[in-house]
């Protein structure tokens, strides 16, 4: 999964984008790979992993991942060539949602770019900006189209869906609003990778004191979560500032920290279950002797494809998966000890794998 994390400057992205990197690779005992200077691999924290690898003594224990790219230079006018121009867009293309980090606090040492405080606003900026960089991609790709349209009934269903997509665009609407008719208006419409049409994963960043009853207290994380919840799109709150605090402690410590500020969940954490629920993702996991694993698939994924997902040859080849709820499997001890209860079930084709599943694949190429 990768993340692209935007916002206008002085919203506190950078400190977010920073600190989650470095808390995330702490966190779970992974080593933080720096790809390049604004891309940071963080390890999805998993208790389920932990306590596997412990009952099966295994030699590693590999997380889940998040790819998380800090999307420099997104300022008013950036499509046309402000601030870094148009080198955000092709980081952001490539990215599976966007987290927008939205400022919600006041102070008078951190100076807005507008020189005011107001989120929605905000939101609408950048929001224009992709929009207008989408604008841009239609209007090659209509170029391109409109050659065949008039000999090629699939091209000339194509031209009518690009006019209609910028008509949307044009009319200030995102494109992931766009109601398609079919299908092959679907594969097409993905095709594009228009930044308008990503799911997007609103970060409130308040102050420390904001914190304890989620922002509830707070007009402007108010206004982006009433624009959120217009817009089908996911808030949570997060203080970039405690952030950068908590990536300092070791797990003990990060424990208490947050307890002494009234929270249960660290900003990383609320991220990672936002960005699963957006993408409608989950993890199942393997586990042996040399290795416990999460792997991350898509809800409804089915057996094979989710073997798959570990190697090609596994989904070619697939046979059965051997089946047992991680909780089943903890509280017995053993996979023999469950398979003696009758807890692990032998699961064809058309199992459709839940999230917790400790699976073995049985195949055959």
């Amino acid at each position: 999964m990768k993340l692209g994390i935007v916002g206008l400057p002085n919203v506190g992205k950078s400190t977010l984008f920073n600190s989650l990197t470095k808390a995330g690779a702490e966190a779970a005992n992974y080593p933080f790979c720096t790809i390049d200077p604004n891309v940071g691999v963080v390890a999805v924290p998993d208790e389920r992993l932990k306590k596997l690898g412990e009952l099966y003594h295994s030699k590693k224990v590999t997380p889940a991942t998040i790819e998380f790219v800090d999307i420099a230079g997104l300022v008013k006018g950036a499509s046309k060539g402000e601030g870094l121009g148009n080198q955000f867009l092709s980081n952001i293309r490539e990215t599976d949602a966007i987290v927008h980090v939205v400022r919600c606090f006041e102070d008078t040492n951190v100076i807005h770019v507008d020189g005011s405080v107001d989120p929605v606003r905000d939101i609408e900026t950048i929001n224009l900006e992709l929009v207008f960089a989408d604008l841009e991609v239609l209007e090659r790709r209509i170029a391109k189209v409109a050659k065949t349209a008039r000999m090629d009934k699939t091209a000339g269903k194509e031209l009518d869906l690009l006019n209609r997509i910028k008509a949307h665009l044009e009319a200030g609407r995102l494109a992931k609003d766009l109601e398609v008719t079919d299908e092959d208006e679907l594969n097409f419409m993905k095709s594009y990778d228009l930044l308008t049409y990503k799911p997007v994963i609103f970060a409130a960043n308040v102050k420390d004191d904001d914190l304890a009853d989620d922002g509830a207290g707070n007009q402007y994380v108010q206004a982006v979560r009433k624009w959120a919840e217009d817009n089908g799109c996911e808030v949570f709150v997060i203080s970039a500032q405690i952030e950068a605090e908590i990536a300092e402690l070791d797990d003990a410590e990060k424990g208490d920290f947050l307890e002494s500020l009234g929270l249960k969940k660290s900003g990383l954490d609320k991220l990672i279950e936002a960005s699963y629920r957006t993408l409608g993702l989950m993890s199942f996991l393997t586990s042996g002797e040399d290795e416990t694993r999460a792997w991350t698939i898509k809800i409804g994924t089915k057996a094979p494809q989710a073997a798959g997902k570990i190697h090609t040859d596994f989904e070619r080849g697939f046979i059965k998966a051997e089946v047992i709820n991680y909780r089943d499997l903890l509280n017995e001890g053993s996979l023999s000890a469950a398979k003696e209860k009758g807890l692990v079930r032998m699961e064809g084709k058309d199992y459709v794998v839940q999230d917790g599943d400790v699976i073995l694949f049985r195949f055959n190429v």
